[in-house]
């Protein structure tokens, strides 16, 4: 009986540990995908403003910025596809809201190129660029879910 009863508890306690472990490495694994997406905002958030500028007098950067907004608004769906860990999920659910913002402010400014009304400084001020900082605001507390 005791050595059943030590069976048991072995396998309780390593079946706690698997689950203690995949969800470290569930964390891990959200954290890095959480900072490329970080990463992909922020690439964005760099290269619009100057192809919206750019876009004024120039019909291919204009297709061009077009490809960009659409691609990331594509990538905010994915990002918001993704399943976080618990211990994430608070974060996942900023960020997600912050997206919500930015796919709108993406959806209004697309609809304001093809009315041929494309303004860099709208962009500037627009829940675009208030929702990406938003978002790489929040970089620091998913670097901690990797440590």
């Amino acid at each position: 009986m005791k050595k059943i009863m030590t069976i048991a508890l072995l396998s309780i306690l390593t079946l706690s540990g698997c689950s203690a472990l995949e969800e470290v490495n569930s964390s891990l694994e959200y954290a890095d995908d959480a900072t490329e997406y970080v990463n992909t905002v922020q690439d964005f958030a760099n290269e619009v403003p100057a192809m919206s500028q750019d876009a004024i007098t120039n019909a291919e950067t204009r297709a061009n910025l077009e490809k960009e907004l659409e691609l990331m608004k594509t990538e905010i769906e994915e990002f918001n596809a993704t399943e976080p860990p618990q211990i994430a999920e608070g974060i996942h659910e900023k960020i997600v809201s912050s997206n919500q913002q930015l796919s709108d402010g993406i959806e209004l400014y697309l609809n304001n190129i093809e009315k041929g009304q494309i303004d860099p400084k709208a962009l500037e001020d627009s829940e675009i660029m208030k929702s990406i900082d938003n978002i790489t605001g929040l970089a620091k507390q998913i670097e901690e879910l990797g440590n």
